[in-house]
């Protein structure tokens, strides 16, 4: 690379990072779709969660592969700035995960409380829940590598913290817009998604937490019995809705609810309360 492509701005690596990603992920996921025994020229075939898994595995090995080339000589920077650095980060791991679990457990509770669905069955596979947990562990390590470890990361270099945490917001909105079922709540449940993930990473620029509240989210969504943005995956519970509407997000999954609304709002505000605490207790210090 150049001495004149290490001293773009963040927003033009940005801008130079997506082509080059949708090619690399695009190659790997091909030949995930290659070994998985997927054929990608029939766009109908029901895939197994094995053979999502194994697309997906391809995926993370090309995003990370794509994401270090650009680390390396785009930014000169070492891959490990996305934000995977891993002292003193268990806590803040639990945390996301335990926020992502009581969101999701509170959410169905409500729903079943007012009558907004009705419990069928247990449906317990040790094998399809096994590979629920790594589908989901994949899919937030990929996403979050992405949104928050590369564009938010750069987006701060160039504008105010709080403005590059709204744009990477909307950019993660719009990434879900061709979800199927999406509709104009559920992109805004994904935009306050993206606040909600991105906020901890406005103060310490570490994905731990990020990637444990999204893998929890998704996961235990999904076990719960709800589509998750959009899409249908393994469920340990099976519930029936009886009417689609917004409270109870429909086929687009609980991120297509005003439930989902209120609790990422009172999560967002709780987080960004927990860090300006923070951040003033250390000054103070100072």
């Amino acid at each position: 690379m150049t001495e004149q492509t290490s001293r773009l701005k963040g927003w033009q690596r940005i801008l130079l990072f997506i082509l080059p990603y949708f090619f690399c992920a695009g190659i790997f996921q091909l030949l995930g779709m290659i070994v998985a025994e997927v054929d990608f020229t029939d766009s109908t075939q029901t895939k197994t969660t094995t053979q999502s898994l194994i697309i997906h595995i391809f995926d993370l090995v090309g995003t990370l592969l794509i994401l270090w080339i650009f680390m390396r000589f785009v930014d000169k920077k070492p891959f490990i700035q996305l934000g995977f650095q891993t002292n003193n980060r268990l806590q803040e791991f639990a945390m996301g995960l335990l926020l992502g679990l009581l969101i999701m457990s509170l959410g169905y509770g409500i729903l079943y409380a007012v009558n907004e669905l009705v419990f069928l069955n247990f449906n317990i596979d040790f094998k399809e829940l096994l590979l629920s947990v790594f589908f989901f562990l994949i899919i937030a390590v990929v996403e979050e590598s992405i949104f928050r470890g590369y564009i938010q990361r750069n987006l701060m270099l160039s504008f105010n913290k709080y403005v590059a945490l709204l744009i990477s917001a909307v950019i993660f909105s719009l990434a879900h817009g061709f979800n199927p079922n999406v509709s104009a709540l559920g992109l805004l449940n994904i935009f306050l998604a993206g606040i909600l993930l991105g906020i901890s990473y406005t103060y310490t620029k570490n994905l731990w937490f990020p990637i444990a509240l999204h893998w929890s989210w998704n996961l235990f969504q999904g076990l719960y019995g709800f589509n998750v943005s959009g899409q249908n995956f393994y469920n340990l519970i099976n519930f029936k809705i009886i009417e689609t509407n917004n409270l109870n997000g429909g086929a687009f999954g609980f991120e297509g609810s005003y439930i989902s609304i209120i609790a990422q709002a009172i999560a967002i505000a709780a987080i960004f309360y927990y860090y300006q605490k923070n951040t003033k207790n250390n000054v103070a210090i100072q």
